[in-house]
């Protein structure tokens, strides 16, 4: 990851701080090209999706790491309007976008979505983390009834801990100079 996120982090597009955010979020792609500034709330480090745009059809509030953060402050810095990751004219960026931005990368081998697998894979395999803080932040739907009727709360601050640990295990090391080879021809 850390490489990848280099790589991607060389790239001067929205579709590129987009896929990041996606990745450092563990967000769905239909939550994340629609996100506005009036969802965010810089201060506290917080992304609340509204129901309508999640697959549970209910609100997620998502922490926000340090680095997720920056790439909001990075995309404020260019004066859009409503939309965070507007493309033309202030539209969102289509779902393909990432997918066109990953070709480009000549990264065929991966997809915008396997990126929440390898979030999910990473928090099981190497941290000590709960399974039910790990399925909250991807914003699963308990199945279980009993299960879901005794669950009141949304594990927020465990979850924040979270995703600042899969931003540390995502973040290029220092003095990280990844290049894109050319492809002989």
């Amino acid at each position: 990851m850390p490489d990848f996120i280099a790589e991607l982090r060389g790239r001067d597009a929205t579709a590129a701080r987009l896929l990041e955010f996606v990745i450092l979020t563990a967000a769905r792609t239909g939550e994340a090209v629609g996100v506005t500034w009036d969802e965010i709330d810089v201060a506290k480090a917080v992304w609340i999706i509204p129901a309508i745009r999640t697959k549970g059809g209910r609100e997620h509030r998502v922490p926000l790491s340090n680095r997720a953060v920056r790439i909001l402050d990075e995309m404020s810095s260019l004066g859009r309007e409503g939309l965070v990751f507007g493309g033309r004219d202030d539209h969102p960026l289509s779902e393909p976008a990432m997918r066109t931005l990953l070709m480009r990368m000549g990264r065929r081998d991966v997809t915008v979505h396997g990126f929440r697998s390898s979030f999910r894979d990473w928090a099981a395999e190497t941290t000590g983390f709960p399974h039910e803080v790990c399925e909250m932040a991807l914003a699963h739907v308990i199945t279980n009834t009993v299960e879901r009727a005794y669950r009141r709360g949304d594990l927020f601050e465990k979850r924040r801990k979270l995703m600042d640990a899969w931003a540390s295990h995502c973040e290029p090391a220092a003095g990280s100079n990844v290049l894109k080879m050319q492809r002989g021809g």
